[in-house]
């Protein structure tokens, strides 16, 4: 259902639901780019600290196993909202060079247009892709708790539907590598307000199921449960592959989920 497959000598973890001819998807993993120690070495996150010109090798390394230019790639300014915005061709290439060209404030991007590269940037938080394989549209999701709680995936298919036309029986959803309920430990509080929206069994002590509670409010969104599909990796538990914010105590790199619509006669 899950692989991490080997693309122009770079590994990116693929969901078989989303394996589609007219779409890319992917979500990176830390190896195989320049970047040194704290950040080793595939980090595509410019806000964290890291050298500009190894962020920028790392991202055209990754352009260039997905088959696409750094020109193609639009990121959000990410700030653990819900603000969705729908991407054009006119953004080609916001947050790709400089991270103050991203889009302000956003956490939720949709595009239909072909030869775009959304980019989601993650390092424990929940990356959701969406894909409506009837319209041909796409969008991915940053989800920490604060997205999380102020429905961030909800908005992303209300939006796909009122943009696009969508419809949520049509949509398919991908939950990307996170931090699982194994290591996410928060306080008793915040605990109680996630099992209060979203079930007792989304928190088992402080112990938070982020996952599970995406899970239910794409199911809330009109999604089949056979629709959402979720990784199996802990970022925290598998270091050596993925980046972790709580793992690494704040100082670490960031992976991106891509997704895309495939430009007529690529593949």
């Amino acid at each position: 259902m899950f692989a991490i497959n080997e693309h122009g000598g770079l590994h990116f973890m693929q969901a078989e639901l989303l394996d589609e001819k007219w779409l890319f998807h992917a979500v990176t993993t830390r190896r195989g780019g320049v970047s040194l120690e704290p950040f080793d070495s595939l980090n595509v996150g410019l806000h964290v600290g890291d050298k500009l010109d190894h962020v920028l090798e790392n991202r055209k390394r990754v352009c260039a196993a997905a088959g696409y230019d750094l020109q193609a790639w639009v990121s959000g300014e990410q700030v653990h909202g819900a603000r969705c915005y729908h991407v054009k061709d006119s953004d080609a290439g916001r947050g790709a060079f400089d991270y103050t060209t991203s889009v302000p404030a956003t956490d939720v991007l949709i595009t239909q247009t072909p030869g775009i590269l959304l980019a989601c940037l993650v390092a424990d938080c929940v990356p959701v892709f969406l894909a409506d394989p009837v319209q041909r549209a796409v969008g991915v999701a940053h989800c920490g708790w604060q997205g999380t709680l102020a429905g961030a995936v909800r908005v992303a298919v209300q939006t796909m539907c009122q943009v696009f036309g969508s419809t949520p029986a049509d949509l398919v959803a991908v939950l990307g590598p996170s931090i699982g309920p194994c290591c996410y430990e928060v306080s008793e509080e915040l605990a109680r307000r996630f099992q209060k929206e979203f079930g007792a069994d989304v928190a088992l002590g402080r112990m938070l199921d982020l996952r599970l509670a995406n899970r239910r409010l794409l199911s809330a969104a009109g999604l089949s449960s056979d629709a959402i599909h979720t990784a199996p990796w802990c970022t925290k538990c598998q270091q050596d592959l993925f980046f972790s914010h709580r793992g690494s105590g704040g100082k670490t790199g960031r992976m991106a989920a891509l997704i895309g619509v495939r430009q007529a006669g690529v593949v």
